[in-house]
């Protein structure tokens, strides 16, 4: 489903962020991609989302390499990966609804497909009874939560979360991960960018380890072990 080949990303100062990366992650995969800070792990989820371009190297999803593909058809890549950010990115003057259903207005959907679909991912991050408050009104984990509903709106195939639990307590950090595992066992690959030891841990799936821009590890049933 996604395949890295021979990936290095060189940046200006002539930091080397990532070294010949060579990897594959099959569809409906759970894997966490984990290191230290500056390990590389930062980069390598900007270049899945196409938002740079490797030095060299070639990345391909779904048999489509995506660094050589035209500018006009990311938007379309970035709805087979849907995205979960550490600092959550949402809309402090509009409602949990609102923040939702406003992924789906950029993309021109009508207004009847919002009201069916928006309920429907509420239910599913178990926050059906919080549509009309704002983020502000939430915990920490109820606006991740909120994050993580945005991601679904196009039915993705891939989530790429990224430090989803970064800035949780340990009871919601498990809820998030809780709640990724469940949308992984209904057929959404995940890709979970991480330094929470702990947490890698307890899922007990794959592990992708990166050390000073290098994969150094890659466990089928792995830990964190740096």
């Amino acid at each position: 489903m996604i395949k890295f080949e021979n990936v290095h990303k060189v940046y200006d100062n002539k930091l080397i962020a990532l070294n010949n990366i060579n990897l594959s992650i099959q569809e409906q995969e759970f894997v966490s991609i984990v290191g230290r800070s500056g390990a590389g792990k930062t980069t390598l989820s900007k270049l899945l989302i196409a938002d740079e371009k490797p030095t060299s190297g070639t990345i391909n999803i779904l048999g489509i390499d995506i660094h050589n593909m035209p500018y006009s058809e990311i938007p379309y890549l970035r709805r087979i990966i849907g995205v979960v950010f550490q600092d959550l990115k949402l809309l402090p003057k509009k409602t949990v609804f609102e923040n939702i259903a406003f992924a789906m207005e950029v993309c021109g959907e009508r207004s009847k497909r919002i009201n069916e679909i928006v309920p429907q991912l509420l239910t599913v991050v178990g926050l059906e009874d919080k549509a009309h408050r704002y983020p502000s009104q939430l915990s920490g984990g109820e606006q991740q939560k909120v994050s993580i509903a945005r991601a679904l709106i196009h039915h993705p195939r891939i989530i790429l979360a990224d430090e989803p639990t970064g800035n949780l307590d340990s009871v919601n950090a498990n809820e998030i991960i809780d709640l990724l595992l469940k949308i992984n066992k209904l057929g959404t690959t995940i890709i979970l960018v991480t330094h929470n030891r702990e947490i890698v841990n307890v899922i007990g799936k794959r592990v992708i380890t990166l050390d000073m821009g290098a994969l150094i590890s890659d466990q089928q049933v792995g830990k964190y072990f740096i």
